[in-house]
């Protein structure tokens, strides 16, 4: 990042977007699966107890905003969460909205706060985008496996407002925690989902036992036959098929 708020993503994150900002260190979501936490080098139980970025945040991001001629979508963020509990205190998120747009910036948000992101849904225009990851639908196991973020259901109709008030909208499928319930998502939310990202499960002993071959052909079938638009990253797109990897490409 080079001490910059606005950075570049590299490696895996880079396919979900060219320019990124993290608003706050740490998030409190607590997701078992997170790579953020080694991203940052920090061990889960710091990260958890996020805090903001210092009392000159706002200041130095519009210094950057005014700086950077607006060629790619911000998203908003990649190392926490812009709607976690921290912000209902803080409102950085609103305000890091208003300077991005004051300059000509798209702004893209992905999310697991659900409903806590409907308070800035009148920032957001049909310029922007506004996505959240979805890994589960039942709520005993996201609230083991993501135990601070938003239950799947009310993710679900949020983005369903959003679409409804006419933002872009896309959801993130990564980590696949379980291909059956993956292809589920896709069925209960295309109706009002723009845009699928499909990522496999990584880091984790369990993704070994997955059969990443015939999921990655079967999302692909599903979403085609839905007419979605959809991206198949690559760690996921290496199992399908030359003619379904061309495709997964050009969808997106």
């Amino acid at each position: 990042m080079n001490g910059q708020l606005i950075y570049e993503p590299a490696g895996r994150a880079r396919e979900y977007a060219a320019l990124a900002c993290n608003i706050y260190r740490g998030c409190d979501h607590a997701c078992s699966y997170c790579y953020a936490p080694a991203a940052t080098r920090r061990k889960m139980k710091d990260f958890a107890h996020p805090s903001d970025r210092g009392p000159d945040f706002l200041r130095k991001l519009r210094r950057e905003a005014a700086a950077r001629k607006p060629t790619e979508p911000i998203l908003l963020c990649f190392t926490c969460d812009p709607y976690q509990s921290l912000d209902e205190r803080l409102s950085l998120t609103r305000e890091t909205i208003l300077i991005l747009h004051e300059y000509g910036h798209v702004v893209h948000i992905l999310t697991k706060g659900g409903s806590r992101a409907l308070r800035d849904l009148d920032r957001l225009s049909a310029r922007d985008a506004f996505a959240t990851t979805l890994t589960l639908l039942d709520d005993d196991a996201s609230y083991r496996w993501e135990p601070g973020a938003a239950l799947p259901a009310d993710r679900i109709a949020t983005i369903r407002e959003y679409h409804a008030a006419g933002i872009p909208t896309w959801v993130s499928l990564e980590p696949v925690l379980d291909p059956v319930i993956a292809l589920e998502i896709i069925r209960q939310t295309h109706e009002f989902v723009d845009l699928f990202k499909v990522g496999r499960w990584n880091y984790h002993a369990d993704a070994k036992l997955i059969d990443w071959a015939t999921f990655a052909s079967d999302a692909v079938a599903l979403l085609e036959s839905l007419g979605k638009r959809y991206y198949v990253k690559k760690d996921l797109a290496c199992f399908l098929p030359v003619d379904h990897l061309t495709r997964s490409s050009i969808a997106a």
